[in-house]
């Protein structure tokens, strides 16, 4: 397993970078990353039934499509996003979060702070969600990957994915909404996004 530690905090090249390493390397890989202010879409949404695109218009946020399927999501540098890459010999069966984010919930434990596996694919903490998953799979290769919002701004978090006032019918998967909290208010012993990242990756 080779680990990646990403600095580029380009949302274009980020989405990219994982699309790359998972069609066209032969390695599995656990990869660690940011992105400046950007709105992520799941590969089966419509934009125009999950984005404010007049609050992302006017702050200059983008909307990326992501290759998984699942909710969308509001990512900037208050929030760390993982990916795990890995080869199956039947992968189409082993797509399982729980089993995914069981060290997550481990490593938050070792902070003081009881995250819960809920839902298809969250993690909450008392209830308000702090990460979610999805997953994609290529061939003989699944990837996984997910967000942990650590100190984002839940403000711009709201307004960016804030559904529009529009009755719009289609056959898109709808997010699902849910109350969110950062990682940092739930810790005792305070610190910074470096040092937390810095935990995470050892």
């Amino acid at each position: 397993m080779i680990f990646i530690y990403q600095p580029e905090t380009d949302p274009f090249f980020n989405i990219a970078a994982e699309d790359f390493l998972l069609k066209n390397s032969p390695d599995d890989f656990i990869m660690l990353w940011q992105n400046k202010p950007s709105v992520i879409i799941g590969k089966h949404q419509n934009t125009f039934a999950e984005v404010n695109l007049d609050f992302v218009n006017k702050n200059n946020i983008p909307v990326i499509r992501r290759m998984s399927g699942g909710g969308t999501v509001y990512h900037d540098l208050g929030n760390i996003n993982f990916t795990m890459i890995t080869s199956e010999n039947n992968p189409e069966k082993l797509i399982d979060f729980r089993k995914f984010t069981e060290p997550l919930i481990l490593f938050l434990k070792s902070l003081g702070i009881e995250a819960a596996f809920e839902s298809k694919n969250n993690l909450k903490v008392n209830g308000k969600k702090i990460s979610g998953n999805s997953a994609h799979v290529k061939k003989d290769k699944i990837m996984h990957h997910g967000t942990l919002l650590f100190n984002t701004n839940l403000r711009n978090l709201e307004n960016s994915i804030k559904p529009p006032k529009t009755n719009i019918t289609d056959k898109a998967v709808k997010s699902v909404r849910a109350t969110v909290t950062n990682i940092s208010k739930e810790l005792d012993d305070k610190m910074p996004i470096e040092k937390f990242r810095f935990e995470l990756q050892r």
